[in-house]
């Protein structure tokens, strides 16, 4: 199989500077604000952007290096296999964020609701838009007793992106 590579758009630049004590989830995050340094050579793909209340931003875990198959969840204590969970660390340590877009000043995003590290490198940008992106679920797997946890908890430093402790 050919090789794929990404190239990052910008960074996405937040308070936190270490996965300890940051938020597990974008729903977690309400009103951390953060801000996306986007390079000069994509400014004009931000054009229009500024009419959307909220955005997906696609990024890379920069500082996961190494991954398990089986992993126990943050709110769990029940190994999972690693594609049931959305533990950082993964075969192509990819993250999805929904954020409040605040403000676009230049080639700078002005963020809400972030969950993401600083210096974190972002891949793509693009709109949510709650007609196509939201769904009626019918279930949620091992998550269904855990979800109410979510919104209370921030990474407790089991979670590391440097190495996976399981």
């Amino acid at each position: 199989m050919e090789i794929i590579e990404y190239r990052p758009i910008g960074i996405i630049h937040s308070p936190y500077k270490s996965p300890k004590g940051s938020p597990i989830q974008p729903s977690a995050a309400e009103g951390i604000e953060g801000h996306i340094e986007v390079f000069p050579e994509f400014a004009e793909g931000l054009e229009d952007l500024a009419g959307f209340s909220h955005i997906f931003l696609i990024y890379h875990f920069h500082l996961c290096k190494k991954f398990s198959l089986k992993v126990k969840p943050f709110l769990d204590d029940t190994r999972r296999g690693l594609f049931a969970t959305r533990a950082p660390s993964r075969p192509n340590p990819i993250g999805i964020s929904v954020v409040r877009l605040v403000e676009i000043r230049d080639t700078t995003l002005r963020i809400q609701d972030l969950d993401v590290l600083d210096g974190t490198p972002l891949l793509d940008i693009k709109p949510y838009v709650p007609q196509f992106d939201v769904y009626p679920v019918e279930k949620i797997g091992w998550l269904e007793k855990k979800t109410q946890k979510i919104n209370e908890a921030a990474d407790d430093g089991r979670f590391t992106r440097d190495k996976l402790k399981s």
